[in-house]
């Protein structure tokens, strides 16, 4: 994806959310500007998903929020910030929506 969007003339700013998350308050801003609710962007393979119980729908969008703070890699990805909009570009083929 990232040579995808270099070919377009864009050079992207990447941000390493495991080394660098995002605040708190940026994700949920980031979520509202896509559209989608919080549980959209959880990422069930590979993360404490399943052993926080996470599928359990008691758990408020503030809940799941502070879980993706406490294991930034609850957050699904690439999430691409344009002038156009905000997205999830799973699978990396959407990106080219929003360039």
């Amino acid at each position: 994806m990232l040579a995808f969007i270099r070919e377009t003339g864009i050079e992207p700013k990447v941000v390493e959310y495991l080394k660098t998350p995002p605040l708190r308050e940026e994700l949920a801003t980031l979520i509202t500007r896509m559209g989608v609710g919080v549980r959209d962007v959880l990422r069930q393979k590979g993360t404490p998903y399943d052993a926080l119980g996470l599928a359990d729908p008691k758990w408020s969008d503030d809940q799941l929020l502070d879980f993706m703070m406490k294991h930034p890699v609850l957050i699904n990805r690439p999430i691409v910030v344009t002038a156009k909009a905000v997205k999830l570009c799973r699978p990396s083929e959407t990106v080219k929506e929003i360039l």
